[in-house]
């Protein structure tokens, strides 16, 4: 009986230690696994990554090759919205893998078919782009065998003839009661505004110039953290576009922030954040003119992001207005005036026309171009960013701004083409915000305008050009009989910002 419990003393002893090793052999194994799914996970957080890094160089080549469509007369815009939605979709799928912890094989797989749909787009964007260069260069040679070069530009100066040549007899036109410009202090604040942009150019000329490669690098990663952001606004939800805002105000702050493989900061250089601020302010009103003149409800998050931006950093919202005022006179609204002895091409210049090598652009591209400038205005002067600290405080730019800017427009003669074509979409995108905020002295305005400056716009019209009369007309005639004017296509209701 002893040596018999001994022997099952002995066994229970082997039990354990078996059990004990065992147990160590488990763990082991659990750890293994842990550490093989750690880096695993690291390993597609690092293609994840890789992937937005490549879609973002993709999209700056889809932003660089945009800007030939004028010269192609092709439009390319829908390739850049697109490219900017993947970016947006992207940068959500690598967001909500971090608050997971790692991504997924399906957030990496999802990650290379966007990135593969981008490289198709700048495929056929390229594509697109060689075809119609063929057409312009076989344009080009038929236009040459057709007439001589000075045929050719005398063709193309008289084709916004009707415009300017109006704008410099616009004395012998007056009609009685009318101005033949803005209001003085509106006029002052006009050159005001060119002054703080002309000086702030000055102020970072040494950047600008500086042939350090540490110092361009700098200037050229600075340029793409608040340039990039703004390319990328779009109505995909409203934490989007926080994220979008923050991105922006974290590089004006001072922040650092990570730009392509370095850490940049305006702290690295005494005049990088007038850099910034010049460079932001332009590109929002480039997004006007290119992005919303394509795309008419993009007037909306664009003008969401810049009045928040504008709030906080007031210096950009002074060269917002500059940069806009320079592209886009009639904002101010102000018909510069043809001075003896100043070159055709550069008077063109002044009255917003694009003239490339004695050139001078379509009518139609410049009235799109127009539009998109004000549209964006107007939805400026409206909307208000919903995070901003300083909700008690008026709007830094608000609606009192767009009434003094319609209330003097009907205090000038009217240009053909422009003045019906900015009055119908200045009301069409803030006519619905200034019915509320103006009331009854709103609808005087508007019946003024029916009943005295519209029959103005339609005596300097030929019927040729009758389409942005009639687009008007129409408009006026029924916000008049219903009293009412609905809110513009793309506004962001307060739902979009729980989005």
């Amino acid at each position: 009986m002893e040596k018999e419990e001994k022997l099952k003393e002995e066994h229970r002893h082997r039990a354990t230690l078996l059990s004990l090793k065992l147990r160590e052999v488990e763990q082991q194994r659990q750890q293994e696994l842990e550490r093989v799914r750690q880096e695993e996970g690291r390993d597609r957080t690092r293609r994840l990554c890789s992937l937005q890094q490549e879609a973002l160089q993709l999209i700056q080549q889809i932003e660089v090759d945009y800007k030939q469509q004028e010269s192609l007369r092709l439009d390319l815009s829908a390739y850049s919205h697109r490219g900017n939605q993947i970016c947006g979709i992207l940068s959500n799928i690598v967001r909500s893998s971090s608050e997971r912890g790692y991504p997924t094989q399906d957030d990496v797989s999802m990650g290379e078919s966007s990135v593969q749909e981008m490289k198709a787009l700048v495929s056929n964007m390229q594509r697109d782009m060689a075809a119609a260069e063929e057409r312009r260069k076989a344009e080009e040679a038929a236009a040459r065998e057709k007439q001589k070069e000075s045929e050719v530009q005398q063709q193309a100066k008289s084709q916004p003839q009707d415009v300017s040549k109006q704008t410099q007899d616009r004395g012998q036109t007056r009609k009685e009661g009318l101005q033949e410009n803005a209001a003085k202090s509106t006029v002052q604040r006009y050159r005001q505004l060119q002054s703080i942009c002309d000086q702030s150019l000055k102020s970072f000329s040494e950047l600008s110039t500086c042939k350090d490669s540490k110092t361009k690098s700098l200037k050229a990663e600075l340029q793409k953290a608040v340039t990039i952001p703004v390319s990328q606004i779009s109505t995909i939800s409203g934490s989007q576009l926080r994220e979008i805002f923050d991105k922006i105000n974290n590089v004006l702050l001072g922040k650092q922030i990570t730009s392509g493989r370095q850490a940049v900061s305006v702290s690295q250089h005494p005049q990088a954040l007038e850099f910034v601020y010049y460079k932001l302010a332009e590109k929002f009103v480039k997004q006007g003119e290119e992005e919303v003149a394509s795309h008419f409800e993009a007037a909306f998050p664009i003008a969401a992001v810049a009045s928040g931006i504008w709030e906080l950093h007031p210096r950009v919202g002074d060269l917002l207005l500059a940069h806009l005022h320079k592209k886009c006179p009639y904002s101010v609204p102000f018909y510069p005036a043809y001075k003896e002895g100043t070159p055709f091409e550069d008077y063109q210049r002044l009255l917003g026309y694009k003239v490339d090598d004695s050139m001078v652009e379509q009518q139609d591209n410049f009235l799109k171009r127009m539009s998109g400038m004000i549209r964006l205005y107007a939805a400026i002067i409206q909307l208000r960013w919903p995070y901003g600290t300083k909700q008690a405080s008026p709007h830094p730019h608000g609606l009192n701004h767009g009434w003094s800017w319609l209330a003097q427009l009907l205090n000038m003669e009217p240009l053909v083409d422009v003045t019906a074509t900015l009055l119908y979409d200045f009301l069409e995108v803030c006519g619905n915000a200034l019915s509320k905020q103006y009331q009854a002295q709103f609808w005087k305005l508007l019946l003024l305008l029916k009943d005295e400056y519209f029959p103005r716009i339609e005596m300097i019209t030929s019927a040729g050009q009758m389409g942005s009369v009639t687009r008007l007309r129409q408009f006026l005639e029924t916000a008049l009989l219903r009293k009412e004017i609905p809110l513009p296509k793309g506004y962001l209701s307060s739902s979009f910002w729980r989005t």
